[in-house]
């Protein structure tokens, strides 16, 4: 695997856990805390698939300088990490703040996130 590829992957994955983990811990010490833009609450899997495609698109297409390309890597991951957290979370819980506190919310969490590691991993022996 090249150098970039390498590199890129590492970027990926960093932004994969450290958003998740940054968050929980956030979101745990205060779990009543909300992104309110003009009455409407904003849930991070809505961020998430904002980053994800803003990350992504160029990723798909390959077009820019690698640089730009390990930016777009880094915030592909910390959408996919957001969106995949709140995913599960809305899956698994009644989706009340205090329900984010709840065991099978956080390992839900680690469940999706950890996969999404493991397909990188395997993806990119490929």
């Amino acid at each position: 695997m090249p150098a970039t590829d390498r590199r890129r992957l590492r970027l990926f994955l960093l932004a994969l856990v450290l958003p998740f983990a940054l968050f929980r811990l956030l979101l745990h010490a205060s779990p009543e805390s909300n992104l309110d833009v003009a009455g409407y609450n904003v849930h991070h899997l809505f961020t998430g698939l904002l980053l994800i495609t803003a990350g992504g698109v160029p990723l798909a297409v390959r077009r820019g300088p690698e640089r730009l390309l390990d930016v777009c890597a880094g915030v592909f991951g910390v959408g996919l990490s957001l969106a995949l957290d709140e995913w599960v979370y809305l899956i698994v819980t009644d989706g009340s703040d205090a329900s984010y506190l709840l065991p099978v919310s956080l390992w839900g969490g680690v469940v999706m996130v950890g996969s999404a590691c493991a397909y990188a991993l395997l993806a990119a022996r490929q």
